[in-house]
C-alpha cells in the first residue's frame, strides 16, 4: 500500500516487517498516540500522515456519543468541554473523556467524518455563531452561514467529494423567514451562497441530529406542517434525505408511544421511546430497509425506585435525559440524572458505574468518529486555525 512504499530500506521497528507495523500496529492506535509516534522519526510521520493509511486510520476508530458542558475554570480560563464515551475503556475515568476544550460555550449540531459543526451559543444571531472544528487535528474554522439559517445536518457530496451542509430558514415565533420555504445546500469552501433545492412540504419541519446510513441522512421529524394549512401536525414517518441526489422521501416509523429518537444501531436504524407511565424505555430496530420492517426489540424496565433511592434530587422521570448505544449485539442506555449520567442495560439494570461531577452536561445526539484526514476546504473558511482559540489546552 501506498503508506508503506514510502518508506525507506531501513525497517521501522527492527524484526518486524513494515506491512505488520503500519498495518497491523500503528493503525490500531487511538489518534492522540498516533500524533505522538509521528516524533519518533522521519519515516514514521511520513507513514502515519499517507492519506490511505489516515483514511484506514479512520475507518476503524468507534463511533462515540458525544456530551456537551462541564464547565470550569482551568488557570484563570473558563472553558467547555466536548465529552465522549466509550464503554470498552478499561476505567471510569476514561469512559467519560474529554475530546475537546473549547473557551466559549459551544454546543455540537452534527458530526462528519470526525468533524464538528457546532453553534457558539454566547454569538447566536450573527454570522459568527456557526463553525467547524476536528478535534483530533485541532482545527476550528467559521462556517459565515447567514444568522438567520438553521442546520439540518452535513454530509459528503460523493459524486463531487464536497462537504455540504443541509440548511433550512429559522422561524421566529410567528414571524416568516426572509428567505424561501424549504431547504437550502451549503458546499464548505464555496464562495457561493446556500442554494435553494425546494420544499417537500410533507417533511417541513425541525429535525434533530440525523443518523447516516445508506449515503442517506435520517431524522424522527418533531412537527411537520399539514399539507393543507400551517398548523403543526406531528407525523409518524421518518424524513429521509439521499445526499446522492439531494432529494427528500418519507420512511415509515413504527407504531408506538412517545416521541422517537433515531440512533444506530449497529449498521441499521434504531428508535427509543420513552414510556412515562411505565417507566420503560421501547426500543425498536430496523429488519429490512427496503421493506421498512420494524421490531419491537427491547422494552426496558427503568430500576426508577432504585436511583431514586441511590441518587438524591434526581427529579421526576419526564425529566431525564437518554440516549442509546449498541453494546454487544444489545443496547446500553445513558441516562442524564440531574448531575449524574448512569449506565442501564437491556436488562434494565443499573450499571456499577457512574459519573458525578456533570454540571451542565448535556445530551447532544452526535456520534463522533474520529479522523486525522486534513481535507482541502477548512484553509478556505473564514478564521482558520491550528491549535487556538477556541481550543485552550490539549486533551490528555
Amino acid at each position: 500500500m501506498a503508506a508503506t512504499e514510502t518508506v525507506g530500506a531501513r525497517p521501522l521497528l527492527p524484526g518486524l516487517p513494515d506491512e505488520i507495523v503500519v498495518w497491523e500496529i500503528l493503525l490500531r492506535l487511538p489518534p492522540k498516540y498516533l500524533l505522538r509516534c509521528r516524533a519518533v522519526c522521519c519515516a514514521w510521520r511520513t507513514v502515519t500522515s499517507a492519506r490511505d493509511f489516515l483514511l484506514a486510520h479512520h475507518g476503524r476508530q468507534p463511533s462515540l456519543p458525544i456530551f456537551s458542558g462541564d464547565e470550569a475554570w482551568i488557570l484563570g480560563v473558563h472553558y467547555h468541554n466536548m465529552l465522549a464515551f466509550d464503554h470498552r475503556a478499561a476505567t471510569e475515568d476514561d469512559q467519560l473523556h474529554a475530546v475537546a476544550r473549547l473557551d466559549e460555550a459551544f454546543q455540537p449540531l452534527d458530526s462528519c467524518d470526525g468533524m464538528l459543526v457546532l453553534i457558539n451559543l454566547a454569538t447566536v444571531g450573527s454570522s459568527s455563531c456557526f463553525s467547524i472544528c476536528n478535534p483530533a487535528t485541532r482545527e476550528h474554522a467559521l462556517l459565515g452561514l447567514p444568522w438567520d439559517f438553521s442546520v439540518a445536518g452535513m454530509y459528503l457530496h460523493r459524486p463531487t467529494g464536497q462537504y455540504r451542509l443541509l440548511l433550512q430558514p429559522r422561524w421566529w415565533g410567528k414571524v416568516a423567514p426572509k428567505h424561501r420555504i424549504g431547504f437550502y445546500v451549503f458546499a464548505l469552501g464555496s464562495d457561493q451562497p446556500p442554494r435553494y433545492i425546494g420544499w417537500p412540504h410533507t417533511s417541513f419541519g425541525l429535525f434533530g441530529v440525523p443518523v447516516r446510513m445508506r449515503d442517506s441522512l435520517h431524522w424522527c421529524p418533531v412537527y411537520c406542517p399539514s399539507e393543507g394549512n400551517q398548523s403543526l401536525l406531528h407525523e409518524r414517518k421518518l424524513v429521509v434525505f439521499d445526499t446522492i441526489a439531494e432529494s427528500f422521501r418519507r420512511m415509515r416509523e413504527p407504531t408506538g408511544h412517545g416521541t422517537p429518537n433515531l440512533f444506530d444501531m449497529d449498521g441499521t436504524l434504531g428508535i427509543y421511546t420513552c414510556n412515562s407511565s411505565s417507566e420503560a424505555i421501547d426500543v425498536w430496530v430496523l429488519e429490512g430497509y427496503e421493506s421498512e420492517v420494524w421490531d419491537l426489540k427491547y422494552r426496558i424496565k427503568l430500576p426508577v425506585d432504585k436511583i431514586r433511592k441511590e441518587f438524591q434530587d434526581c427529579g421526576d422521570f419526564w425529566e431525564w435525559d437518554f440516549d442509546a448505544v449498541p453494546v454487544n449485539g444489545g443496547v446500553l442506555l445513558l441516562v442524564m440524572v440531574e448531575e449524574w449520567l448512569l449506565h442501564v442495560d437491556s436488562d434494565g439494570k443499573l450499571v456499577k458505574s457512574f459519573y458525578r461531577r456533570c454540571r451542565g452536561l448535556s445530551v447532544s445526539e452526535c456520534r463522533l468518529k474520529q479522523s486525522l484526514v486534513h481535507h482541502t476546504f477548512f484553509p478556505a473558511l473564514e478564521g482558520y486555525a491550528v491549535n487556538s482559540s477556541p481550543f485552550i489546552a490539549s486533551v490528555k
